[in-house]
C-alpha cells in the first residue's frame, strides 16, 4: 500500500473515532484524561504499544488529542519487541503504518528469559516488560509512560484480587514509579469499554496481535483456562441478568468506605479497625 492510500486509510480510521464511535471511544477517553488528570503541560509521554487492539487505539487517541489540546505535550510511540516472531513483528509495523503512528521499535530478549522459567513466567515477563519500558522511556526524556489497560481490565483485576488473591486491590488510573524517580504510569483508556474497542477494530477491518508469547502456545494457562477468562465469563453471565453490573463495580472502587472494613493495608503495613475503634 502506497503512502497516499495509507494516509487516506488513517484519516478514515480517525473519522470513525470522531463520528461513529465518538460516544463509545472519544468521549470516555477524554473524560478519563480530565477526571484523573493524566496529562499536564510539558509532559513527554512514551505511548507504549504492544501491538494489540488496546494499545494501538490508545496511540491513535493520544495522537488525535495532541493536535487539539489546550496545552502542549509531547508523545513518543514506543514499541518493545520482546522476541516476537516475524509475522507478529510485521503486523505491528503494518498496523502502525495504517493508523499513521510513527513508532520507534527496540528489541529485548524477554520472551527467551521468561519462557525459561518454570514458575510464574507470565509474572516475570510482565515485570521485565514494565522495567524495560520505563528505562527506555527515561532514556528518551519522557516523564510518563502510557499503557493500554481499559475499563474491563480495571474491574476484572479488582475481582481477581478479591476472589483469587484474598485481597481488595484495584488498578489505578495513574501511579508514581517506585524504581524510576520522577516518572509516572498513566492509563488513558481507563473509562473505555473493551467491547467498544473490539467493535471499532472490526469496523475498520483491523487485525491486531493478541498475546504473542511463545509460552502460551504450549501452556495450559491459555485463554479459556486463565483466571481472567473465568472472571470475564462470570461478568458476562451477570450482565445477562443486569446490564449495569459492570458500571456499578467500577463506581464502587471510587466509593470505598474504609471504615466498614476490619483491616486494610497502607504503605506496606497492615492495619486493623481496632486502631480507631
Amino acid at each position: 500500500m502506497t503512502d497516499s492510500p495509507m494516509r487516506e486509510e488513517a484519516l478514515a480510521i480517525e473519522k470513525s473515532i470522531q463520528k461513529k464511535y465518538r460516544k463509545e471511544l472519544w468521549t470516555p477517553f477524554i473524560q478519563g484524561i480530565k477526571r484523573y488528570r493524566l496529562l499536564e503541560e510539558g509532559d513527554r509521554v512514551a505511548v507504549c504499544i504492544s501491538g494489540g487492539k488496546d494499545s494501538m487505539l490508545m496511540a491513535k487517541l493520544m495522537q488525535m488529542l495532541q493536535r487539539i489540546s489546550d496545552f502542549p505535550f509531547e508523545l513518543c510511540y514506543l514499541v518493545m519487541d520482546p522476541g516476537y516472531n516475524a509475522v507478529n513483528r510485521a503486523r505491528i509495523e503494518e498496523n502502525a503504518a495504517r493508523l499513521g503512528i510513527p513508532v520507534s521499535i527496540f528489541e529485548t530478549d524477554i520472551f527467551q528469559v521468561a519462557n525459561g522459567m518454570e514458575k510464574n513466567p507470565c509474572y516475570l515477563c510482565a515485570r521485565m516488560r514494565r522495567g524495560h519500558l520505563y528505562s527506555r522511556a527515561r532514556d528518551m526524556g519522557c516523564n510518563k509512560i502510557a499503557l493500554g489497560h481499559h475499563f474491563n481490565d480495571v474491574i476484572e483485576t479488582t475481582l481477581i484480587a478479591m476472589l483469587y488473591g484474598a485481597q481488595m486491590q484495584g488498578m489505578m488510573p495513574k501511579i508514581r514509579a517506585s524504581n524510576f524517580e520522577g516518572m509516572e504510569l498513566i492509563r488513558p483508556l481507563y473509562c473505555v469499554h473493551e467491547e467498544d474497542i473490539i467493535a471499532w477494530s472490526r469496523y475498520n477491518r483491523l487485525e491486531f496481535i493478541r498475546c504473542a508469547c511463545r509460552f502460551t502456545e504450549v501452556s495450559e494457562e491459555v485463554e479459556g483456562h486463565s483466571k481472567r477468562s473465568e472472571i470475564k465469563a462470570l461478568l458476562k453471565q451477570l450482565c445477562q441478568k443486569d446490564p449495569d453490573i459492570e458500571q456499578r463495580i467500577f463506581a464502587s472502587i471510587h466509593a470505598v468506605n474504609i471504615r466498614t472494613f476490619p483491616g486494610w493495608k497502607e504503605g506496606g503495613e497492615e492495619h486493623s479497625f481496632l486502631e480507631w475503634y
